[in-house]
């Protein structure tokens, strides 16, 4: 009986790997297609004969994308965008989970607050009293209308105030019994034991910030302030030959749509996967430490 339940152990375990490494494939093919079309040659892309593997390859498509000063500086919003809003983000997320985290002894109104953040995830005003309320406070087009709407994301605090309630109360006891407050309880205690839960908000955040697109086309009204996948959104769509320099008109004669809307998106998933390396260890246990206890 033991060795049958074994052998089905074994073929549950080559399943569940074999699926892992399909959807793996299935998630890796398409990036990699991607980036072969990117690197290929115009007629190549639009004939297409690219698979996975650059056919002419040349780096022309990014010459054009990356070669413009309007690339840098809209580069330059992004990272400005995720320095501003995953720190502020992460400091509103941490000071709103830590009073969430305790019971109802502790904080009285605990049970309301919890529906009231709760509400705004079921509810939502709409997109013009979103635009309204940010233009009537004078945000527009500048960096704190694409950073404070979303500064404080409830699910992140959900996860987070979970995290907090399955650490020992032990430890935060026998602080208040040495004379710390909570201030100090929060930062030298709760902060450096929830590593994991802290690195995969800073991760969903970092994403967030980065794939945003749609606030900086409606809240920016000089293109010259778009984050950088709102400018990749527009390269193709809003380019305009006769507006185009000799030597770019040269360069747009030896590529495509297809061929420039692919340099556009891997460019703009390459930093993403750049980071995600150094916070993946953190990523599985930060979610599961987060996601259970009610």
């Amino acid at each position: 009986m033991n060795a049958h339940a074994g052998q089905l152990e074994k073929v549950a375990t080559v399943v569940i790997y074999v699926f892992l490494i399909g959807l793996a494939v299935s998630c890796v093919l398409p990036l990699i297609h991607v980036l072969a079309i990117s690197l290929s040659s115009a007629s190549a892309a639009d004939a297409g004969m690219v698979t996975f593997w650059p056919i002419d390859f040349t780096f022309q498509s990014y010459q054009y994308v990356i070669g413009k000063q309007q690339f840098l500086d809209s580069m330059f919003i992004s990272v400005k965008r995720i320095v501003l809003g995953v720190s502020l983000s992460m400091l509103l997320t941490l000071l709103a989970a830590y009073p969430l985290s305790k019971e109802k002894n502790s904080f009285r109104f605990r049970t309301l607050y919890v529906w009231v953040f709760v509400f705004t995830i079921l509810f939502h005003g709409g997109l013009i009293p979103w635009y309204m309320t940010i233009r009537s406070v004078g945000m527009l087009d500048s960096i704190w209308a694409l950073v404070i709407p979303g500064a404080v994301p409830v699910f992140n605090v959900v996860l987070l105030l979970n995290f907090f309630r399955n650490l020992p109360r032990e430890i935060e006891e026998a602080a208040f019994v040495d004379g710390a407050n909570h201030w100090v309880i929060l930062f030298k205690l709760f902060l450096p034991l929830s590593a994991p839960a802290l690195a995969t908000l800073t991760l969903f955040s970092i994403v967030g910030h980065w794939n945003a697109w749609f606030d900086g086309l409606i809240l920016m009204n000089n293109p010259t302030n778009y984050p950088l996948t709102s400018y990749l959104q527009t390269v193709v769509i809003g380019r305009e030959l006769s507006q185009l320099s000799p030597q770019d008109a040269i360069l747009m004669s030896s590529i495509s749509d297809k061929t420039s809307k692919s340099a556009q998106i891997f460019a703009a998933c390459l930093p993403v996967l750049l980071i995600y390396p150094f916070l993946q260890r953190y990523f599985i246990k930060g979610i599961v430490l987060g996601s259970v206890k009610g």
